[in-house]
């Protein structure tokens, strides 16, 4: 699994490879990162990757020439380790929604060329040749591409084999089976007055596990109603996740 990445910042990239969890990946060769410098690829003194924008307005627009011969040297760079050639994604608050469905998809590819945007955007004529896929975290703006850039590689790396501690980890993940992820608790058994839920130390496996399913779809129907409609729609809730629901008045 590789991930190259087209940014103004690669300095932002390479400590992420040393720290958490994912640590693994990169140490066991699972994930490799490469994070490649825009301005290696402008002609100017200046090593120029914006202009102002035609037709007037604030801020500039990041240039398509110095983009599109670092996505030729990502995709060469690519292809001469024997990978075939990756999708590019654009981070942009024009995007499709990051979700996990999103994720696991990614993660069971070769990996990703991300394009990291920077100040008004880039020039449309880039986006149209090269672009596959355009990528969203929210709907709110961040200054470039390279905070999403990392929260998709993380992501992505926690699924592939052996990165996590536990392999069933990710697997109660929230969005994993399409609800929010139920409540957890650990030791002390009381914690200032506070008491863990006593089935959690029933031994029960069967009692655990109900009561689990129905946290999960307690909190999904209160924040989320529309992860309820969704695994509805998808036929992922059964009759007794139908009845716990109903007694919610959901």
């Amino acid at each position: 699994m590789r991930f190259d990445v087209l940014t103004l910042f690669p300095e932002l990239f390479e400590p992420f490879t040393r720290i958490g969890v994912t640590r693994r990946a990169y140490d066991d060769g699972r994930l490799a990162l490469h994070a490649w410098q825009l301005r290696d690829f402008t002609e100017d003194n200046y090593r120029r990757c914006d202009d102002r924008p035609f037709g007037g307005g604030p801020g500039m627009v990041m240039l398509g020439e110095p983009l599109q011969r670092a996505l030729q040297a990502a995709q060469a760079a690519r292809a001469e380790a024997g990978l075939g050639r990756a999708p590019v994604l654009l981070f942009s608050p024009a995007g499709a929604p990051l979700t996990q469905a999103r994720v696991e998809r990614l993660a069971q590819g070769s990996g990703a060329v991300l394009v990291c945007g920077r100040y008004e955007g880039l020039d449309q004529r880039f986006i149209d040749r090269h672009v596959d896929e355009e990528v969203s975290l929210g709907d709110f703006v961040l200054s470039g591409g390279e905070l999403p850039a990392l929260v998709l590689v993380d992501a992505v790396a926690r699924l592939l084999p052996g990165v996590l501690g536990d392999a069933a980890s990710h697997q109660q993940d929230s969005f994993s089976d399409g609800l929010l992820d139920c409540p957890h608790y650990s030791r002390p058994e009381v914690w200032e007055g506070d008491a863990v839920p006593p089935v959690l130390m029933s031994g029960h496996h069967a009692h655990i596990a109900r009561w689990r399913r129905e946290q999960q779809l307690r909190l999904t129907a209160e924040r989320r109603p529309d992860l309820i409609a969704a695994a509805r729609a998808a036929g992922r809730l059964d009759k007794h996740d139908e009845r716990f629901l109903r007694d919610l008045g959901t």
